[in-house]
């Protein structure tokens, strides 16, 4: 199948991109009759699905989150097994985002189209590492792609979060840091690290690591942070939700240093309009070099570029003679950066 003839069975409408010889969205926007979701994320996984097709991690981190909204019929689906969908066949693999996430291959009529959802390409110990899929046609995302987002080392950078710490030892070092995905991995990188003792975490927190445990991911000893008595908050690591951090629940804390992790602490600017004593780079997605590298290493000689910063993005697609297209996809959002 020729590359300029992939629009005519994806095709992206008001709900999202649609195959239409499977019958089926790829992470819709709205509920929908049946749905292919990559992971849980909320800009990804949305309520309301009449049926859902996913890893079972994904199913498991729906049906916690989503409760009453979560697919009135799913299928589960593990890494590397092929299925027919209507007239395609459907495999998942490992995306590297978070617990679950996959990327969606679509094999139609000797055509292989792959949907990346988020991903990336660095060290996690909380989630299985990226697969690079070969394909004819990548839909890859494109939250950071300028080439002044370059993530770097994640032990690394939790080294500094723990230097400080001893350096600090009367300060309440409060990490904000999103619920799913990002909270697991800061603290299985801390434990990676050598750090052995309890972490304190916000209530909102609790439920998502606690589904990390269920699913065989060691997490090590967590207190709740609420109600913790004060001295031994002092010279501990918090964890939070983003939106907690800059509130009265952090200022109650004992003298606390604020820190983030995110792909966005690359820009000083950005953290410095926060507050954000301790910048931490620690992303989920892939950076610049990931995500050149990534659509080079696939073999496609068609790419669909996503949400984000696209037209850094297609500038380069266009400059190593592939083809490349921007996709308005909707409704995608930051929870997971």
């Amino acid at each position: 199948m020729k590359p300029d003839r992939f629009d005519t069975w994806l095709k992206v409408d008001a709900k999202g991109l649609y195959c239409r010889p499977g019958g089926f969205y790829v992470d819709p926007n709205g509920a929908v009759s049946h749905a292919v979701i990559t992971h849980g994320h909320s800009d990804h996984a949305r309520p309301g699905h009449a049926a859902a097709l996913a890893t079972p991690e994904t199913l498991a981190i729906m049906d916690a989150r989503l409760g009453e909204g979560a697919p009135q019929r799913s299928q589960s689906l593990p890494y590397g097994e092929p299925l027919t969908v209507g007239d395609v066949t459907v495999t998942l693999y490992p995306a590297g985002h978070v617990l679950g996430s996959a990327q969606v291959l679509i094999e139609y009529k000797g055509a292989r189209a792959v949907v990346s959802g988020d991903y990336k390409r660095g060290a996690d110990p909380t989630c299985v590492p990226f697969e690079l899929v070969p394909c004819d046609l990548f839909v890859t995302e494109a939250t950071f792609a300028l080439p002044v987002f370059q993530h770097g080392d994640a032990a690394a950078e939790v080294a500094k979060l723990v230097t400080s710490v001893a350096q600090f030892p009367e300060r309440a070092h409060v990490v904000g840091a999103y619920g799913l995905g990002k909270t697991q991995r800061m603290i299985a990188l801390l434990r990676e690290a050598g750090y052995d003792r309890p972490i304190f975490i916000h209530g909102a927190l609790q439920s998502c690591c606690d589904l990390y445990e269920s699913v065989g991911v060691a997490l090590g000893p967590l207190v709740p942070a609420t109600g913790a008595p004060r001295d031994e908050l002092k010279g501990a690591i918090v964890l939070a939700p983003p939106s907690a951090i800059a509130d009265r629940w952090s200022r109650r804390l004992p003298d606390p240093l604020i820190a983030f992790a995110s792909g966005w602490m690359r820009v000083r600017a950005r953290a410095r309009q926060q507050g954000i004593e301790l910048p931490l780079v620690i992303s989920d997605h892939a950076d610049w070099r990931e995500l050149t590298e990534t659509i080079a290493e696939t073999g496609a000689e068609e790419i669909w570029v996503t949400h984000g910063r696209e037209d850094a993005l297609l500038h380069h697609i266009g400059t190593t003679g592939r083809r490349g297209r921007a996709l308005a996809l909707i409704g995608r959002e930051d929870e997971d950066q």
